[in-house]
């Protein structure tokens, strides 16, 4: 899709910040101190909702001690969302500063690769050391990325995940009762993380100190990511962890078109009750457990004297339903599934603060640029975290669904206290989310007025018909690259530049 043309506006806003991060730059050269470095910890799966930063609102007496330290040190944005509730479309558009539907990353389907410029490259090429390690997941191959060092990335082998068809949606093999029983005590359930964990402290230690100029470093652990093996200790500390969901397929919202459509495809249905228990309570080990890792990381930047001068960063990929409504894992755009936490302490970031006004990881990465006074494209998407105001009615927050088990598109705006969730080929949903934080009761045909100007805040970002059918033509060239894949076991790989 070709490039939207700037208005004279946000040319001029462009130009203006990117005047000011040159004289930041000039000041900051003349007094011989440097910008501060930036460190992310980016886990997978994690739900906000499932931590004592959040407020526990679901009272599962959660530990996250290492969040609530993020916190006191600075600030925590109450209502931050992921660009798109799958792992590769999420990790594609915050890797990118672009939104899925521009660069075309709707599933994790991988069997045509893009060259999208990375961050990594953007801020490499203006002088900053950048590191990226663990899970990659994204629209091309970690090494073509442009980072200047790699720890132990891990890419998703091609051709990706092939369940993508629409029409009809594809059937989901290793469903509901499978799935069911990936949880409970497993020795060294957490190898893989522990490894990206301790290269992370290793380079922090080690390298981080000796460098001469920024850096920045994004660690991404899996956990807790689906399944929910955990260790004996992590599983005792969480015996009130086995319930069941408050809110089950009989509410009107576990009944919408889109929701029925993803626990077929997921085949949710045929969870058995202990198994809804089991996995539940194995989450909150998993949860504990990367926030173990948090604090990892904080003891180092404290213990090399970094800390001071490093802006510290936790966040997630996309959240987790968890049996509400009947639904697992992610994929949808009500709050379990699309919520992520987002804490951030360091430079240009207050002790002790919360942010109401919803935001995104994509506001994250342009926050990083911001840090490190650097120059960020200005077709990317994103405000940057320092200039967002604690309570703006006002701020659009947008994010959206393409990826499997659902028979269209859909998409989200956030403005305010209300929620407007826009399908394709089914009713929109509107939500109060200060009165009804659990997306309950649709407000689509009581307030029509309020519907009307959330989707004219949808139809400023896209099209929501013309990017269902770009969609539609672009799963059509993956499915004959997948069948010509799996006729041919080695056939060159299908590329495309951006």
């Amino acid at each position: 899709m070709p490039e939207k043309n700037l208005s004279r506006r946000n040319f001029l806003k462009a130009a203006g910040a990117a005047g000011t991060l040159t004289l930041a730059r000039r000041v900051r050269a003349a007094s011989g101190s440097t910008p501060p470095n930036v460190l992310i910890l980016m886990s997978d799966e994690h739900n906000p909702l499932y931590s004592s930063t959040y407020g526990d609102p679901y009272q599962r007496h959660i530990a996250t001690p290492n969040m609530d330290r993020l916190a006191r040190m600075g600030t925590v944005f109450e209502n931050a969302y992921c660009p798109s509730p799958l792992c590769s479309p999420s990790r594609s558009a915050f890797m990118s500063g672009r939104w899925g539907h521009d660069i075309q990353v709707y599933s994790n389907c991988n069997v045509i690769e893009f060259n999208y410029p990375s961050y990594g490259k953007v801020l490499r090429e203006q002088g900053i050391h950048t590191v990226y390690a663990g899970k990659t997941d994204v629209y091309n191959r970690a090494p073509t990325l442009g980072f200047s060092e790699l720890i132990l990335p891990k890419d998703r082998g091609l051709p990706g995940d092939t369940h993508i068809s629409r029409h009809p949606i594809s059937a989901r093999p290793g469903g509901g009762a499978s799935r069911a029983k990936g949880f409970g005590i497993k020795e060294n359930p957490y190898h893989a993380d522990d490894h990206v964990i301790a290269a992370a402290e290793q380079w922090l230690s080690s390298k981080a100190p000796a460098l001469r100029q920024p850096w920045t470093f994004t660690v991404n652990i899996v956990k807790p990511h689906f399944p929910l093996f955990t260790t004996q200790e992590l599983w005792d500390m969480y015996p009130q962890g086995g319930d069941l969901p408050r809110y089950g397929t009989d509410q009107p919202s576990a009944n919408h078109p889109f929701a029925l459509a993803l626990r077929r495809f997921f085949e949710t249905s045929e969870m058995p009750e202990a198994g809804i228990r089991g996995l539940r309570r194995g989450y909150l080990g998993c949860v504990t457990y990367a926030d173990r890792q948090l604090g990892k990381l904080l003891d180092v930047l404290e213990g090399t004297g970094l800390l001071k001068n490093t802006v510290v960063a936790y966040t997630a990929d996309h959240g987790e339903m968890l049996g509400k409504f009947g639904m697992w894992w992610k994929c949808s755009l009500y709050e379990d599934s699309a919520r992520v936490p987002l804490i951030v302490a360091g430079p240009g970031f207050k002790p002790g603060n919360r942010v109401r006004t919803p935001v995104s990881t994509m506001d994250l990465q342009a926050a990083m640029f911001r840090a490190m006074e650097a120059r960020r494209p200005s077709q990317w998407a994103g405000t940057p975290l320092q200039d967002i105001k604690a309570d703006d009615p006002h701020h659009v927050m947008f994010a959206e669904y393409a990826g499997h088990g659902t028979p269209a598109n859909s998409y989200l705006i956030r403005k305010g206290k209300w929620k407007l969730i826009y399908y394709i080929g089914a009713p929109k949903q509107l939500f109060d989310l200060e009165s009804d934080p659990n997306e309950l009761k649709n407000l689509a045909g009581e307030r029509p007025d309020v519907a009307s100007e959330l989707e004219k805040d949808l139809r400023h970002i896209c099209s929501p018909e013309i990017e269902n059918q770009r969609t539609e033509k672009f799963i059509q060239r993956q499915l004959e690259a997948i069948r010509e894949w799996e006729a041919h076991p080695r056939p060159a790989r299908k590329k495309r530049k951006a």
